[in-house]
């Protein structure tokens, strides 16, 4: 069912409500905002205008011409949905109000651009300062541009000042943006809230505003809702009171007004929440409150935000820091400044329940978001083509909120990644030009791991390039208001150190996409960078030779020399041959003398030098040889995430049996090091140890799996370890039937923490039944059986399991028009999609499939998942090319590593 259809149902359903309500609301409203209908009445757009005819042609420009500056927003919402419906025959999702926005004229003009979407607009007004009444014509615009388009039958002057008052209704929907609905179980009884996401172009899906974010302003928000609920925004409650409307009383909350913010921060909830009470206060479904799931997160939000507090030198700007756990949302959280949204697994946490893992997600989202309250909120980004100055600076700055400023996971979760992505000719720049980014699709395309993960590393570097000491200093001297300035504030301490020349150096890291390679010859001490790309024939080649020669970078003898030291610089390292000799004699003999980051870093270059040919594929392979010894977790890690392109590249070739046998011996001491099942510091390495051992047929592993699963059945109580129960779940079900997999699904239907429901969706992916499989997929068009946010996860989870890889690009194909409307909201989702479902393409066959994806939908139909299938066909193409090339070697170089088993 497309969203257009699902759309006119839902009106259809609530015009009758919406028609006796909206005029008394309207007016209810209007009193008490103090409007003077009858002294000067607002003029109703014509009854067309809404709908048809809409005006042809383009226009002038898809961005906001600039010309009118808003300074303050009032802005009244009502919303008519019933939390439960217990004894309610007449629920409706619809909402209305009336926005009055203030606002300066810089340069004289006839018109009046805004944003507006999927609203029904039906009253308007333009008034001068002194009240009177400007006439004009309102146009909405049907395409991209969103615009809410007044053209006025006389001049507004520049330096004057403004209102632009509009009356509207609404509809809120199940698609995880602007303000919409969500439904979830509480005491076994179904019950409705209303949130909102407007990142980062959907509060004109709320009300008609300036929606871009250099175009802040305070907003003073009043919202109308049940008497049975409670109503939450940005800024503190102020007063609320009882009022009737159409003989209902209803509770009306008024909240203080904002600080001067962007229109994408705006957040309102109207639920039956309860709160965890401290300074700050943490919302969720009562029963997570009562069940103490949200003491967690509200110790470490306290403790995270004082630390920025210090860390930063600027108190944190508002009077309250509310968080909320909502059971449905589209991203892992959203900074809203006072008000920041969760997913439930990033906010509440069960002790004996939930893992290790999940405990350390929960911290480090929290510390990305508080984060986002000085970077992003304070300061913020002129234009949405500098995002990363944005989301880079929270991600690399929570890991200092977290405590893990030197810790070498950033390498493994943000690093290392990205830096896939962009050895790719389809990656992009940090920062690219205004007019590149223009529609909401070109806007949410950008939010993908370039811009977080890659925005974080080159921060890192350049901490590390100017000193912490420094860098600290530089951030406590930005008190500006669009992040692009940090880098100037960067660039006053140029004053201190001649050396430094940070706007300089930050150009060729942020300007243009990709990074380089640095070869070192230690017999010449020669040094060579050039651009590092996985496809060496690709058309796009910005490469400019650079060339060094030091005696420094010489080595001999049983010398090794060892470069980029706790992997700070984004960039790769190639050696030449007998270098590359001697750090893997190092490795084999005593590998305890290389740190553990260079070891996880020596493997991952190894593997992505050769998968561009810089380097044999054997020497890649070879960096794995000593981990027969190795118990650490980062180097493991490193070499499991390459092996895994290995698998993708070769599980459904005669290749796949030699490589089982090889991961079953390098694993073999690892597993019997963490024997028996009992947890201790080492806890991502033991997870880490039984996934490879089960996956590669460890029949003890695989049997212990079965049977911790098998206790679970027969006991009713689930013993198995919190941080193991992932890999377990998935074993067991993959060894098992349609027994373990219903088991698996009931305990799925009936989890009271969204954690342990994660978990379980995963596991849900791992049977090797096809029929259960293709079930399984089509439950991800049922919000009932799998929520919309967790789709495409999930469709994604059962494309890896090579069973499920073939269902699920058919799935994806034949649903792609309902997916693409019903998911197609979500930041980065259909990208996601396209990228999990294509991973394992290798053949010319899948490519010719992907190209003819591609024509029968048409190139401009993607929307955000444009560069994502761009990309995928790109990898597509070199993978084609890699196992043309190895295959023939990869499969010798296993069978002789297995010879003697």
């Amino acid at each position: 069912m497309s969203k257009g259809v699902y759309v006119s149902k839902a009106l259809a359903v609530s015009i009758i409500v919406v028609t006796v309500l909206a005029v008394s609301s309207i007016i209810t409203m209007l009193v008490v905002y103090n409007i003077q209908i009858e002294k000067n009445p607002p003029q109703r757009p014509p009854t067309n205008s809404p709908t048809t005819p809409f005006p042809t042609g383009p226009p002038p420009n898809l961005r906001l011409p600039g010309d009118l500056v808003p300074e303050k927003y009032n802005v009244y919402l009502q919303t008519y949905f019933y939390t439960r419906l217990s004894n309610v025959t007449n629920q409706t999702f619809a909402f209305n109000g009336n926005a009055t926005v203030y606002f300066k004229c810089l340069k004289t003009t006839k018109k009046i651009f805004m944003h507006s979407k999927d609203l029904n607009i039906t009253l308007f007004r333009v008034t001068d300062e002194n009240g009177d009444v400007v006439a004009g014509r309102l146009t909405l615009w049907d395409d991209e541009s969103n615009f809410l388009e007044v053209e006025l039958e006389s001049a507004l002057k520049a330096n004057k000042n403004y209102i632009f008052f509009t009356t509207f209704e609404g509809e809120m929907f199940d698609d995880l943006a602007g303000l919409y609905i969500s439904k979830y179980t509480e005491n076994g009884e179904d019950r409705y809230l209303a949130a909102s996401q407007m990142q980062p172009t959907d509060a004109r899906k709320v009300f008609p505003c300036f929606d871009e974010p250099a175009m802040k302003a305070i907003f003073d928000i009043t919202i109308i809702h049940r008497r049975d609920t409670t109503a939450l925004s940005n800024a503190k409650t102020k007063e609320s009171w009882v009022t009737t409307i159409d003989d209902e009383q209803w509770l009306v909350t008024h909240f203080y007004p904002t600080r001067k913010m962007s229109t994408y921060l705006l957040a309102f909830t109207v639920s039956e929440f309860k709160e965890e009470k401290s300074d700050n206060l943490t919302w969720a479904r009562p029963e997570a409150v009562d069940a103490n799931h949200t003491k967690y997160a509200q110790e470490k939000s306290i403790e995270i935000l004082m630390f920025y507090e210090e860390e930063f030198g600027i108190p944190y700007p508002l009077s309250k820091l509310d968080q909320i756990a909502l059971p449905d949302f589209s991203a892992g959280a959203m900074e809203n400044w006072g008000l920041i949204t969760y997913r439930e697994t990033a906010l509440l946490y069960e002790e004996g329940v939930s893992s290790t893992s999940n405990k350390e997600w929960i911290v480090t989202v929290i510390a990305h978001e508080v984060a986002h309250q000085w970077f992003g909120n304070l300061v913020t980004m002129k234009w949405w083509n500098d995002l990363w100055l944005n989301e880079g600076f929270a991600t690399y700055i929570s890991y200092k909120g977290v405590n893990k400023a030197e810790n070498d996971l950033f390498v493994l979760h943000e690093t290392q990644p990205v830096m896939q992505v962009d050895s790719l000719a389809s990656s992009h720049p940090l920062s690219s030009g205004e007019k590149d980014v223009q529609t909401p699709s070109d806007i949410t395309e950008l939010f993908d791991s370039i811009t977080y993960s890659k925005g974080a590393a080159v921060l890192r570097m350049l901490s590390d390039y100017l000193t912490e000491t420094v860098f600290q200093k530089g951030l406590k001297v930005t008190k500006c208001i669009l992040i692009l300035e940090i880098l100037n504030c960067f660039k006053e301490l140029d004053k201190v150190n001649s050396e430094i020349r940070v706007e300089e150096v930050m150009k060729t890291w942020t300007q243009q996409m990709g990074y380089p390679v640095i070869t070192i010859n230690t017999t010449s001490g020669e040094v060579l960078q050039q651009h590092f790309l996985l496809n060496q024939t690709s058309h796009y080649n910005c490469s400019s030779l650079l060339t060094v020669q030091k005696v420094m970078y010489q080595a001999s003898g049983n010398q090794w020399l060892l470069a980029n030291v706790n992997c700070t610089g984004y960039f790769r390292v190639n050696y030449n041959p007998q270098n590359w000799e001697r750090l893997l004699k190092q490795l084999e003999s005593n590998h305890k003398n290389i740190p553990v980051i260079n070891r996880g870093q020596l493997i991952d270059d190894a593997f992505n030098l050769a998968r561009a040919k810089y380097i044999n594929t054997t020497l890649a392979l070879n960096t794995t040889k000593y981990l027969r010894n190795e118990t650490e977790y980062i180097p493991w890690e490193s070499a499991l995430e390459n092996l895994d392109y290995f698998i993708l590249m070769f599980d459904r070739s005669e290749v796949y049996g030699p490589m089982k046998a090889y991961m079953r011996k390098q694993v073999y001491n690892l597993y019997k090091y963490f024997e028996p099942y009992t947890m201790n510091m080492t806890v991502y390495n033991q997870i880490n140890a039984i996934s490879v051992a089960c996956s590669n047929d460890l029949e003890d592993c695989k049997e212990t799996a079965s049977k911790l699963f098998r206790e679970w059945m027969n006991n009713a109580s689930n013993k198995i370890h919190p941080n193991l129960k992932s890999t377990i779940y998935c074993n067991a079900i993959a060894a098992g039937g349609e027994e373990e997999w219903d088991f698996a699904w009931q305990m799925y239907m009936n989890a009271t923490i969204a954690s342990e429901k994660d978990k379980l969706r995963y596991a849900l992916s791992c049977t090797e039944n096809v029929w259960i499989l293709n079930r399984y997929l089509s439950y991800t068009l049922d919000p009932s059986k799998i929520r919309k946010m967790d789709s495409v996860s999930t469709i994604n989870y059962i494309a890896r399991n090579v069973v499920g890889q073939s269902l699920a690009w058919d799935f994806v194909r034949s649903q792609w028009s309902y997916i693409s409307q019903e998911y197609g909201g979500g930041i980065m989702s259909l990208g996601s999609l396209i990228d999990g479902v294509t991973e394992r393409f290798s053949t010319v066959f899948e490519l010719q499939q992907l190209r003819q994806f591609q024509k029968d939908h048409g190139e401009g139909s993607f929307g955000s998942a444009t560069r994502a299938l761009q990309q995928a066909m790109e990898r597509t193409e070199a993978n084609i090319k890699w196992v043309q090339e190895n295959k023939q070697t990869v499969l010798e170089w296993f069978r002789r590593e297995t010879t003697n088993l």
